[in-house]
């Protein structure tokens, strides 16, 4: 039997025979297709072309991430075809649905040019208009080498396929090497935009073709496309990479490399403050620090499984006649402090937490300012525990996980819950009894804390289930946040045990969790959500003082060693310049308040203060104003620092 799940009812259709959920819906209940893209079975994105023959299926909108997936995966073979008609000479290379949007490669020899996207953007919609059906065919290898004889990238692709056939998408004279989803017809796509064109190697690999990559982004409604289109372009203007350069928060040198990130004075101190901030709410929850050396013999990453499975992005080179690599990760290390002594069940549990920089070879093309490195700090931490203390210990790092998040202002969330794909259990390491006690302590903290969350089948790592918590910025963009992930496969690796009440060793429960992810990342992410305006807490110059005249420097210079004194991060500008530039140029470098000391300030003894985007808020003594910002600074407010 076949069941077609939807919001309000479902449809169970005799599945003797295999038949396409098109076939069905277009039997039974037509009007779906206005609502409805692709199905979901177990975790799986089926869409309406493929045949079924039995099981449920959840029907999934247009609107929801997955239905979005399918719509912008469509959406870039459209673009394919219309390059193809205004480029005949194009060689198509893969084209996938990403986290907002699609793209496209094309090997070209002649650059795409501003007014070649906009051509293409065109026909792009009269395609759409044309509203070609999209039909799904299962060929030969041998058929498919001879489709796409002229195209060495499909060829390549062809090849690395397992079995002997393949499967292409068609829509009007365009067809495609590809697996799917797709939707029905193209008309159903709606109405898209070209955003840019960069320059990519072919799969990631620098030593393979330089490739056009064309970004693009589609919706059903041409005003939800418009309201995407403002929000990015308000977007661009606060891209961390040039905030990051105008605010002297960090540089990226040609001369050390790409991927490696240089902390530039003003980036010390907001890092600093968070790991001061980190590592005393980790010492206020019963976590021991550590440090981990930055090397370490390849023996131990045999032993983790990483040189197996993880080689190709691990930097490894020889020492005395052996090999040794640069740590991708921290837990080994962990692990090799745990086991330096044995530990009763009453010494349990054990916490570690590190901010410990790794080092991955990640491939030059997918390298993006602090957001995708090769070198950066992650903020670890591993409990090894009881099955009795699961759940407790969970809960504990659930809730320091939002306390941290909505200290930084983090405030939306959307939590995933990625457990094993039921169907297929030999993927994954650990038994039954192991996975059920996981998946039901990861469920249990999030019920128990009334959060709502997504169930995703087959999503978990093969050595455990986890807990991903995406964060919501001020432009509604998703970032990974807090992960909280079970280990079944590294704790048996390195026989990771403690004795119990009766005497005998038991299997450690061992905990990996990240809560900021890695520093570059976060403060990457942070630099987009303030718009370049860090609260005060974090901001690296809290103060400016600012002259009027030269009458005011000797009172100004005093108020200056008072904010000092007081541990108060300030500036001192007593530059023969006019107030409103030294005010416009403290506004620019969003310096959250400007002290301002003129005649009348000096006489009074007491200050001018301006907030950020805020104007004149009144004046103060000295000492009153340090108690309010020292005040302020104990709160970590970050509500006034969003830029307006």
């Amino acid at each position: 039997m076949i069941k077609l799940v939807f919001k309000g009812g479902a449809i169970v259709f005799d599945g003797s025979s295999p038949t396409t959920i098109k076939e069905i819906v277009a039997k039974e209940r037509p009007d779906l297709f206005r609502e409805y893209i692709a199905a979901n079975k177990n975790g799986e994105i089926i869409d309406f072309h493929i045949p079924v023959k039995d099981g449920e299926f959840k029907l999934i909108p247009f609107d929801e991430k997955e239905g979005l997936r399918v719509l912008w995966h469509s959406a870039s073979h459209i673009l394919a075809q219309a390059v193809l008609r205004l480029f005949p000479d194009a060689k198509p290379g893969i084209g996938p649905a990403i986290e907002n949007g699609f793209y496209y490669d094309f090997y070209l020899e002649k650059p795409f040019t501003p007014d070649d996207l906009d051509r293409i953007e065109k026909e792009m919609q009269n395609i759409i208009k044309e509203d070609y059906t999209i039909k799904r065919e299962s060929i030969s290898k041998r058929v498919a080498r001879k489709l796409f004889v002229k195209n060495k990238f499909k060829i390549e692709l062809i090849n690395e396929i397992e079995g002997d056939s393949v499967t292409i998408y068609s829509q009007g004279e365009f067809v495609d090497l590809c697996r799917g989803p797709h939707i029905l017809s193209t008309g159903k796509v709606g109405f898209v935009k070209l955003l840019s064109v960069a320059s990519a190697y072919w799969r990631g690999d620098e030593e393979k073709e330089s490739m056009q990559r064309i970004y693009g982004i589609a919706f059903r409604k041409k005003e939800i496309l418009k309201e995407y289109i403002k929000r990015q372009e308000e977007a661009k203007r606060y891209d961390h990479r040039v905030l990051g350069k105008e605010l002297g928060i960090f540089g990226i040198y040609e001369e050390a490399g790409p991927g490696l990130i240089f902390w530039h004075p003003n980036g010390a101190i907001i890092r600093r403050e968070i790991e001061n901030f980190w590592i005393n709410e980790h010492i206020k929850r019963g976590y021991q620090l550590v440090y981990t050396p930055h090397i370490a013999r390849s023996k131990l990453w045999e032993i983790s499984g990483h040189l197996e499975f993880y080689k190709d992005n691990m930097y490894i080179f020889p020492v005395d006649e052996e090999d040794y690599v640069v740590k991708p990760m921290n837990c080994p290390g962990h692990i090799l402090i745990y086991k330096s002594k044995i530990h009763s069940y009453r010494d349990l549990p054990v916490r570690f937490a590190e901010l410990g920089t790794v080092y991955r070879r990640e491939r030059s093309g997918v390298l993006h300012g602090m957001l995708r490195v090769r070198g950066f700090t992650q903020d670890d931490g591993h409990i090894f525990c009881t099955p009795e203390q699961l759940n407790e210990e969970i809960l504990k790092v659930f809730d320091l996980s939002i306390f941290m998040m909505e200290t930084f202002g983090y405030k939306d969330y959307k939590i995933d819950l990625s457990v094993r794909d039921p169907l297929h259990k030999e993927k994954y390491a650990g038994n039954d009894d192991d996975w059920e006690m996981a998946e039901s302590a990861l469920a249990k903290a999030l019920k128990n804390r009334g959060y709502p969350y997504k169930r995703e089948e087959g999503e978990a790592v093969f050595y455990g289930p986890k807990i991903d918590i995406k964060l919501l910025d001020a432009f509604g963009r998703e970032w990974q946040g807090p992960t909280i992930q079970f280990d079944f496969n590294l704790a048996k690796r390195f026989d990771v045990f403690y004795i119990g009440e009766d005497g005998n060793k038991h299997n450690v429960y061992l905990i990996h969790r990240a809560l900021l992810g890695s520093m570059e990342r976060f403060i990457g992410g942070l630099i987009e959500h303030y718009k370049g305006a860090f609260p005060l807490w974090l901001s690296p110059i809290q103060v400016k003082v600012l002259t009027v005249t030269e009458d005011g420097e000797e009172f100004a210079l005093e108020v200056y060693n008072q904010f000092l004194e007081a541990g108060i991060r300030v500036e001192l500008d007593i530059r023969n310049e006019k107030i409103g530039k030294k005010i416009r140029e403290a506004e620019v470098n969003k310096i959250p308040y400007m002290v301002i000391i003129g005649k009348k300030e000096k006489e009074s003894r007491e200050v001018s203060v301006r907030e950020h985007k805020r104007g004149d808020i009144g004046n103060f003594t000295v000492e009153n104003f340090i108690v309010m910002l020292k005040e302020k600074i104990i709160a970590r407010e970050v509500s006034y620092s969003k830029e307006v």
